[in-house]
């Protein structure tokens, strides 16, 4: 048994940041990777924009990973990489870490966890498309990792479901490798994508992107030869009469992320509904005392700058961990789709909250507000909002006299 203060598990750019911030802050630390390498999805990011927030400057995804990675191996972190971890479990002094390894078996025990996971794509049979099995259909990161790290171009001729952020800059790099992207197929009625990557990725390439259109089927043996594109209608049901058959000899995925948490699930661990990852409080500790999340397995992120941010807090949080106290629930109100924090302790500070959120639906203008026991504490204003673009304010807290039969609700007004 190797004990420590604080495990993290998951090597990738929230892990990094976090086993980073727990070491500093007095914490003996191990990251926990079951990749041969450290860096996480970052490893196949070769396209720019990641560190603008974080470092002043624009930089690909390895160079971020690599900036991380030099300030981990500066530190007295154990990193474990072609590491699983088959089991977790809470123990009276804290945690029990099972994990395999090219040495065997390896029990890890420590004060405090840090679930730094990631997330998953969702695949074909998640969205309901019918039809064969044949070989050609790919989500976005595997496209990705063919084209970036194995250096292979798995398509001559493609079709793109979704407009999500990896879809889009899959659609811009097939083309730069000499692939054909026929078009960009979005269910909904507006892209899901940033939208500097909506002109940089499509209209910058002229790669068509049709809003309200799905694939509904798949043909093809040993190799996929075709999709049956459709339009729908508004509660996204296709519409008979608009199927169109297009050749092509892949059909890449970009239809969402759902965050890993089967280990937090293990622990006991609630999930919040609308971000699919831990329920949270403001130092990012899940409903089971000493764990911590961060990242995108605590909630999707768009920036990786925002996951390296909330992860350097859960990781120093971590490091001097104690029990939870009485908390007041943060409500969620009108105009919102999702948010980080759902509570705030009572007994930990509360005078600089970091509040990440998304909009429910467009909106050129909007009013952020937080409600206490019936009156408005806090208000910020906002222009363009956009579902996919999460926002990010501080509020201080403290001044409010919160007490644990308060009620905290936030909500977002359209202007």
């Amino acid at each position: 048994m190797k004990n420590y203060d604080v495990i993290v598990i998951g090597g990738g750019p929230a892990g990094l940041a976090a086993a980073e911030s727990a070491c500093k802050a007095g914490a003996k630390t191990a990251v926990i990777e079951r990749e041969a390498r450290l860096g996480g999805i970052l490893k196949q990011c070769v396209h720019d924009g990641f560190g603008l927030i974080r470092f002043g400057e624009k930089l690909a995804g390895p160079e971020y990973a690599e900036r991380y990675i030099d300030l981990v191996k500066a530190l007295p972190v154990d990193a474990y990489t072609l590491t699983f971890v088959t089991a977790a479990e809470k123990t009276a002094d804290g945690f029990r870490i099972t994990c395999v390894s090219r040495e065997g078996m390896l029990d890890l025990s420590a004060k405090a966890v840090v679930l730094a996971t990631g997330c998953r794509e969702r695949t074909a049979k998640q969205v309901l498309i019918q039809g064969t099995r044949p070989a050609g259909v790919f989500t976005a990161g595997t496209a990705q990792n063919f084209v970036n790290l194995m250096g292979k171009l798995p398509t001559k001729k493609c079709v793109i479901l979704g407009s999500g952020d990896i879809g889009l800059i899959m659609a811009r790099r097939l083309t730069l490798e000499g692939a054909e992207v026929e078009g960009v197929y979005e269910v909904k009625p507006e892209p899901s994508g940033l939208t500097r990557n909506i002109h940089q990725c499509l209209h910058d390439f002229n790669i068509p992107l049709h809003l309200s259109h799905t694939v509904t089927r798949v043909f093809g043996a040993d190799r996929l030869t075709a999709v049956e594109v459709a339009e729908v209608d508004e509660k996204m049901k296709p519409i008979k009469g608009t199927e169109r058959r297009v050749e092509c000899d892949a059909l890449i995925l970009s239809v969402g992320l759902i965050p890993e948490n089967e280990l937090a699930e293990t622990l006991g661990v609630k999930l919040n509904p609308a971000t699919k990852g831990p329920d949270c409080d403001q130092t990012y500790m899940t409903s089971v005392d000493g764990v911590f999340s961060a990242g995108n397995a605590l909630n999707v992120f768009d920036l990786v700058d925002y996951v390296s941010e909330c992860a350097a807090d859960a990781g120093a949080n971590a490091a001097r961990f104690a029990p939870s106290g009485s908390s007041v629930r943060l409500e969620k109100g009108k105009g919102l789709l999702s948010y980080v924090p759902h509570r705030i302790d009572l007994t930990k500070p509360t005078d600089r909250v970091v509040f990440f959120f998304r909009s429910a639906k467009d909106m050129d203008r909007g009013t952020l507000r937080l409600i206490a026991d019936g009156k408005e504490v806090y208000k910020k204003k906002f222009s363009f909002l956009r579902p996919p673009e999460m926002q990010r304010v501080e509020i201080d807290l403290s001044a409010f006299g919160l007490t644990a039969k308060s009620k905290l609700s936030v909500e977002l007004e359209e202007n």
